[in-house]
């Protein structure tokens, strides 16, 4: 490479790096006004009225900054997995605003090489881990950053075994637990995929439809973990739940516990192209794939398992 082709090709590097810093400037300056008006609120309709975006992918940062604010003493620390190379996550703007310090996990070494060589791998505590989660390896992996106990918040988001690798923590108790629950299960049954430890949405079924767990399923296997539900964002995708010892103060801020189904439409085809299907033919597209359900500890067809929507959820999608 000659002299002039390599400077351009560095002036290229430090302009994509350049634009990066300064779209992250502008991001953490808007993200500060939302953070100091929500602030003010002291009692909201339901979590929908405190989101905004920042890194997240929908308005994560606002419901996760309220609860932080509202929870005294909470821990300033963080697990979050499956945050690919980390751009777009629910805990990077906590790092940001709060100096937070964290443990991020996914499965891809060029994502963690990208995201050790970023700002925030240096400015801030944070430990980032290459491993392909399960729930017979989640504790070892929490362990080994030396993470233990009382944690801040704790973000489950890996497209598949979701519930079971929730269920398996026991390492740590965060004071907020954010996790994804798949709308197009319904809202009615406690389903989720049968374990796999091998498993992977794409390969599992090419709409990318077929992963996770219910909404009543994360409610559920919270209760029994000790918390209860506040709410979900109003894309239906993600639930937010409190510990128990926790619970009241947050919940006495807030009118309803909403619980919003989902109707973005990421159905692929077999080729990998957006289908733009929506409603319950979500649902049909995979309803001959297996689902457990919990209540009655037994695996079926998702078009076995009856009714999916209550009426309210119906009408939305």
């Amino acid at each position: 490479m000659g002299n002039k082709m390599l400077e351009k090709y560095v002036d290229k590097i430090a302009l994509r790096v350049a634009s990066q810093v300064n779209l992250d400037k502008v991001i953490i300056a808007q993200s500060l006004l939302h953070v100091r008006a929500n602030k003010e609120l002291k009692r909201i309709k339901n979590l929908s009225e405190v989101e905004f975006r920042g890194f997240s992918q929908w308005g994560e940062d606002g419901i996760l900054n309220w609860l932080v604010g509202k929870i005294p003493n909470i821990s300033p620390s963080f697990i979050e997995f499956g945050v690919e190379n980390y751009r777009e996550s629910n805990t990077r703007l906590l790092l940001w605003l709060r100096n937070w310090r964290g443990v991020v996990i996914d499965g891809s070494e060029n994502n963690i090489q990208d995201i050790r060589k970023q700002d925030v791998s240096w400015r801030f505590d944070l430990q980032s881990i290459c491993a392909f989660i399960d729930r017979d390896n989640i504790n070892s992996l929490i362990t080994s950053t030396g993470l233990h106990g009382e944690i801040g918040i704790l973000s489950v988001d890996i497209d598949g075994n979701d519930y079971w690798v929730w269920d398996a923590i026991n390492t740590v108790s965060p004071a907020i637990v954010v996790c994804e629950y798949n709308a197009v299960f319904g809202d009615l049954n406690a389903l989720t995929i049968p374990y796999d430890p091998a498993f992977y949405v794409t390969q599992a079924h090419y709409t990318n439809l077929y992963f996770g767990a219910s909404i009543q399923a994360v409610i559920e296997l919270g209760k029994r973990k000790g918390y209860q539900l506040v709410g979900t964002n109003s894309n239906g995708c993600n639930a937010f739940f409190v510990r128990d010892d926790y619970a009241g103060v947050v919940l006495e801020a807030i009118d309803n516990v909403k619980i919003y189904s989902s109707c973005f439409r990421s159905a692929r085809d077999q080729d990998g192209n957006l289908t733009l299907v929506s409603g319950s033919m979500r649902a049909e597209s995979i309803g001959h794939l297996p689902v457990f359900n919990i209540e009655r500890k037994e695996t079926m067809a998702l078009a076995n398992c009856g009714e999916l929507y209550s009426p309210e959820w119906r009408g939305r999608i």
